[in-house]
């Protein structure tokens, strides 16, 4: 996630941060920004649109207050892509994986 925020120009960026302010601060969330994925397993995507980029940041909510963001890319297509709600979802798995695994050794 980080090295896909980097790689961002420096407007770009902006404009994700500014989005990620909007998500954290607010209890409830315009679509426009956060919505759930219907053909995924809990996966939720932050919407952000800078002039004509289009990008998808995807994660899921770790209890009932955080979301764990996983996966980035840019979005070039309506539809959010399969592979990418695959990966986050991947992902997802294995964080409740090791988080068990922590919860466990404690």
């Amino acid at each position: 996630m980080e090295e896909y925020l980097d790689s961002l120009a420096d407007k770009q960026a902006e404009k994700v941060f500014f989005v990620l302010d909007i998500v954290e601060k607010f209890e409830i969330v315009p679509s426009k920004f956060l919505k759930k994925l219907e053909s995924a397993d809990n996966i939720w995507e932050i919407r952000i649109q800078q002039g004509n980029d289009i990008f998808r940041l995807l994660g899921f909510f770790d209890g009932e207050q955080l979301v764990v963001l996983n996966h980035a890319f840019t979005k070039k297509s309506q539809k959010t892509p399969p592979k990418e709600i695959k990966t986050a979802s991947e992902l997802k798995t294995t964080k409740s994986v090791i988080s068990r695994m922590e919860n466990h050794a404690t």
